[in-house]
């Protein structure tokens, strides 16, 4: 999960998927331009957070709680 300081979307994603017990990487580009280009290039986005599973952009947190509403999380994490 890509994030950035003071992101209260991040936050609530952290949340999700602790709540969830799904293990994740944070990886916080506050400080890191070149990686936010990086990012925008490779998903498109330019919002924080951005959940990529196994290389696939699954989106941001809407995404990520419409995925869990419908649960589809187990099944995009290989589970």
């Amino acid at each position: 999960m890509y994030t950035t300081e003071n992101c209260p979307f991040c936050s609530s994603a952290k949340s999700l998927l602790s709540k969830r017990k799904i293990e994740y990487t944070e990886i916080n580009l506050a400080r890191d331009p070149d990686g936010r280009n990086e990012l925008v290039e490779k998903t498109g986005m330019i919002t924080f957070p951005q959940i990529v599973i196994d290389g696939e952009t699954l989106g941001g947190f809407q995404e990520l709680v419409a995925a869990d509403r419908a649960g589809k999380l187990p099944e995009l994490l290989g589970a």
